[in-house]
């Protein structure tokens, strides 16, 4: 781990911006430092993987939480809304991660080659940490190699990505992250109404439409929906909407009226109160202090 922390460690060095969010020229796989403990950062996130390498974050998810530090994965294999927090970094000892998004295709393709065991229930939770395994570390290490050769990047990486994809697959993550890769299976189908949800969060969505596009009934689709998201339709779009507002107010410095408009609420008092229960503070006092946090 030692290798792959110095790996992480010189390219998030090189890359780096104020953002805690590195990208990389590698497509779906992000560095993470921060040099200093982080607030609660609530997030929808899709399918991803994250090794830690140096520090220490907890992932909530419900009623559940997952502390994981250097020397181990968490895995978010369904699109769930999910609250962290950096609790172990200092300029001293940065956090840093390596965060890969999973890609379904890849996962569909290879779960078809290996000769793998039997994929779980869907009620199995979506989100997990474990130990890092050796190959899982040393495919990452050498997909942060590649950004040192950019002329062989666009030759390698996708074979690269493949058999990073394999090692999960392989490892202790592998029998939640197949079922990604199951076309009509139950996580692929809520994840196309989630697909739906990402895109028109703003407009009002009969349950009916997003079971449609699930293909399941009504019942069976709210059932799913809240086994996999651990939240109803209703409720994943209202953390949508309230995510999204207070980040048009942090970013874009709309007010809390105009943000509440503009991610479909009718009603500002509604909003006031639903942003408060969420966020734990009022919009204005939400976003004041942000700022003071920033300045600071």
């Amino acid at each position: 781990m030692k290798e792959l922390l110095d790996a992480v460690r010189r390219h998030a060095e090189t890359l780096v911006q104020d953002e805690v969010i590195i990208p990389t020229a590698i497509p779906g796989m992000n560095l993470a430092r921060s040099l200093y403990t982080s607030d609660l950062i609530h997030a929808v996130a899709q399918p991803h993987v994250v090794i830690v390498v140096q520090g220490a974050k907890t992932v909530t998810m419900g009623a559940q939480t997952f502390a994981f530090s250097a020397g181990e994965t968490l895995l978010v294999a369904a699109d769930v809304p999910t609250t962290s927090q950096i609790v172990r970094a200092s300029p001293a000892a940065p956090y840093y991660s390596l965060v890969l998004q999973l890609d379904a295709a890849i996962v569909a393709e290879l779960s078809a080659e290996i000769d793998a065991v039997a994929v779980g229930s869907t009620a199995e939770s979506p989100v997990r940490v474990d130990t890092t395994e050796r190959e899982v570390a040393d495919a990452a290490l050498r997909l942060l190699r590649l950004l040192d050769r950019p002329a062989a990047a666009p030759v390698l990486q996708a074979q690269l990505l493949r058999e990073m994809h394999y090692w999960l697959l392989a490892g202790h993550h592998g029998n939640a992250i197949r079922l990604l890769g199951l076309p009509d299976g139950h996580v692929q189908r809520i994840a196309r109404a989630v697909a739906v949800l990402r895109a028109d969060y703003a407009r009002a969505l009969p349950v009916e439409r997003l079971a449609a596009v699930a293909g399941m009934s009504p019942s069976s689709f709210h059932q799913h929906f809240r086994t996999v998201t651990s939240l109803s339709p209703l409720q994943f779009q209202k953390q949508l909407r309230l995510i999204e507002a207070r980040r048009l107010m942090l970013a874009r410095g709309l007010s809390s009226s105009h943000a509440a408009f503009e991610v479909g609420y009718e009603s500002v008092p509604q909003f006031t109160r639903e942003y408060g229960r969420f966020f734990g503070l009022s919009p204005a006092r939400d976003v004041k202090a942000a700022k003071e946090r920033l300045a600071a």
